[in-house]
């Protein structure tokens, strides 16, 4: 509502609204109150906007020519085109910072100075900045380059830099690592450990380590179709996921969660010593991070310390898993066998979850694939029974004679029967636990630590080996 203020002074102007017309006390009518504790004035909404006005003076002491109350000198600049523009493959860095000395100018960007470095604008925005020593690495969607900071450098026919001092240069010319790999849009994936940064492109469904030697695929060594059928799944359409990676400095392994915006979620760690993924773990972190020699991650607002020596093994989030081992028999190559035993050295406590040869495809009657299995194994302690209990209940419950429905043990070493479960194939004539154990060419077994044995103890896992006939055929 509009209204008319009477001012009979040059020198006064209108100042701030007050609670009504006989008060001079004044408020704030903004979003949200400023509390009186504070020096502030309570919002109010009862307010007469035609009468509840304060006039105060805008010269000092109200005197003709004194020192007027404005804002006093502001800087300002016309530009033919005042459009603001986002460069995303660009740099800009401000005046220097001192804490020791006390200077600070990291809001002064002066325009008389080159103070913008620009990438190739191809290779996408800009993802991620890390200083290293004198170098500084960008890395855009589909490329990584490197900069020298506070100096620049003369290149010589040969390819050779020469650095060079130069207190004008803050980041000198921009060198591309070869190769075409970038961060894409996923900059969470950047981990560092020393020289190593890893990090993973995204656009390519390629895990990458950066060092001394150049750039690197390390989802190449054995996992590329893994990779590449997951992470194409983490961006559908407008609804992104995360590629969460991390350097766990306990065990010195880069682990990365794959987290898609559709579909499971999975965290795995590569090992620079086994040059290889050494294990999946079955926690799904939001953050992830290493600090003082321990690995954390946390889930929602709480924070999680890993390899703790007085926690549980497998127990993430207070959720305790089995391990579990996936492998392959395969000796002699080409050449039918019959898998009739299973051994191994280790620790009690492991179990065969699965033990499957392989397939034998379908035939020229459209057939269903075929296959033989095995029963599970029940662990050394899981399989124990007596006369009067079954097996399958326990340790606890056992008496002497003790009988293994499961690994028997001897000189610490645990084997066990494969007693075959197969469905019967077209032309058998002896088939399931009428055999013992299972034809194939190769067989794909699956172990895990049970739920009996030593729960939430350290378990190892040495060495497995297997007893085998050769078959006659198929």
């Amino acid at each position: 509502m509009a209204t008319t203020l009477e001012i009979k002074y040059f020198n006064s102007f209108v100042l701030k609204k007050s609670l009504n017309e006989n008060t001079l006390t004044p408020i704030w009518n903004g979003s949200f109150g400023i509390p009186k504790a504070i020096g502030g004035f309570n919002r109010s909404i009862a307010i007469d906007d035609d009468k509840s006005w304060i006039i105060e003076e805008s010269r000092i002491r109200g005197g003709y020519n004194n020192t007027s109350t404005d804002y006093g000198a502001r800087a300002y600049l016309v530009e033919e085109e005042p459009n603001a523009s986002v460069r995303f493959n660009s740099m800009i860095y401000s005046g220097i910072y001192n804490s020791r000395t006390g200077i600070n100018q990291t809001n002064v960007f002066s325009v008389a100075e080159d103070i913008t470095k620009s990438l190739d604008p191809i290779n996408g925005s800009i993802q991620k900045l890390y200083a290293e020593d004198t170098n500084l690495i960008i890395f855009q969607e589909s490329k990584v380059s490197k900069a020298l900071i506070d100096k620049d450098a003369i290149y010589s026919a040969e390819g050779g830099g020469l650095p060079v001092s130069s207190f004008t240069t803050v980041v000198g010319q921009i060198v591309p690592f070869p190769g075409n790999y970038g961060i894409g849009n996923h900059p969470e994936s950047f981990a560092v450990y020393g020289y190593s940064k890893y990090f993973v492109d995204s656009y390519q469904n390629a895990v990458m380590r950066l060092d001394n030697n150049g750039l690197v695929e390390i989802s190449a060594t054995g996992m590329r179709s893994y990779f590449r059928n997951k992470i194409i799944n983490v961006d559908v359409l407008s609804q992104r996921g995360k590629l969460l990676g991390a350097y766990d400095i306990y065990n010195k392994d880069y682990v990365i969660s794959i987290q898609p915006s559709l579909g499971s979620s999975e965290t795995l760690s590569y090992d620079e010593k086994a040059q290889g993924w050494i294990s999946f773990y079955d926690y799904i972190p939001s953050q992830s991070f290493s600090l003082k020699n321990q690995h954390y991650t946390t889930t929602g607002s709480q924070l999680w310390i890993h390899n703790a020596l007085s926690a549980n093994y497998n127990n993430f989030y207070g959720v305790a898993y089995p391990s579990q081992v996936t492998f392959i028999f395969n000796p002699k190559v080409s050449s039918a066998k019959v898998f009739k035993t299973i051994n191994y050295e280790g620790t009690s406590g492991w179990q065969v979850d699965s033990f499957v040869s392989d397939e034998t495809g379908p035939n020229i009657n459209g057939e269903l694939f075929s296959f033989d299995t095995t029963n599970r194994v029940l662990s050394y302690v899981e399989g124990a029974y007596d006369s009067a209990n079954p097996p399958n209940t326990g340790a606890a419950v056992v008496t002497p004679p003790i009988f293994r429905a499961g690994f028997s043990r001897k000189e610490n070493k645990y084997y066990a029967n494969l007693i075959n479960s197969s469905l019967v194939s077209p032309g058998e004539i002896h088939f399931g636990n009428q055999v013992s154990g299972i034809k194939g060419f190769f067989t794909k077994v699956v172990m895990s630590t049970d739920r009996v044995t030593d729960t939430g103890q350290y378990k190892e896992l040495f060495a497995v080996s297997a007893i085998y006939n050769f078959a006659n055929g198929y």
